[in-house]
């Protein structure tokens, strides 16, 4: 979906006004974001501004950011290709990735505390098995597991250092 389509769908529930008045913006600023930036009187709008500098800067810290600035995380969806392999190694790594955060909580919780080490500990181990789940979610949906485990692979790899 465009940003202005996507602007133009959010403007049915929440007011131009509203959001010109929080953003001390004009309220033909606003609708302007809602139209084509191609044709008739569209400006580039704050979404694709956002993805612009990820774009210009290839730093995932922008799109990390935006997302928690909702509470949320990004997770990238892995690449597509039509190799394909057995389902079990690719279920085993996650239920040990999983065994593994399981392990890292029952640790940092054994002495009735966790420190702040114990708790980014987690939140690392916790992230890493995010991705590998929507790793895992996403071959599945593909039939494509051999991708998969190299992709478990190297994301463990790179994030539980």
């Amino acid at each position: 979906m465009k940003s202005h389509a996507l602007l133009k769908r959010i403007l049915k529930k929440t007011s131009a006004k509203e959001i010109a008045s929080a953003m001390q913006l004009s309220i033909s600023t606003v609708y302007k974001w809602a139209e084509s930036p191609t044709r008739g009187n569209g400006i580039r709008n704050p979404l694709d501004r956002a993805a612009l500098l990820y774009e210009i800067t290839g730093d995932r810290r922008v799109i990390n950011w935006i997302c928690e600035q909702s509470d949320g995380y990004f997770i990238e969806n892995p690449k597509t290709e039509q190799e394909a392999e057995d389902i079990i190694p690719a279920t085993n790594r996650v239920v040990s990735e999983f065994a593994e955060l399981l392990g890292v909580v029952a640790h940092a919780a054994s002495d009735n505390r966790i420190s702040r080490e114990e708790s980014e500990k987690i939140r690392q181990t916790w992230e890493a098995l995010k991705g590998t789940t929507e790793g895992f979610v996403r071959r599945c949906e593909e039939g494509n597991f051999r991708k998969l485990n190299s992709e478990m692979r190297r994301m463990g790899k790179k994030k539980l250092k």
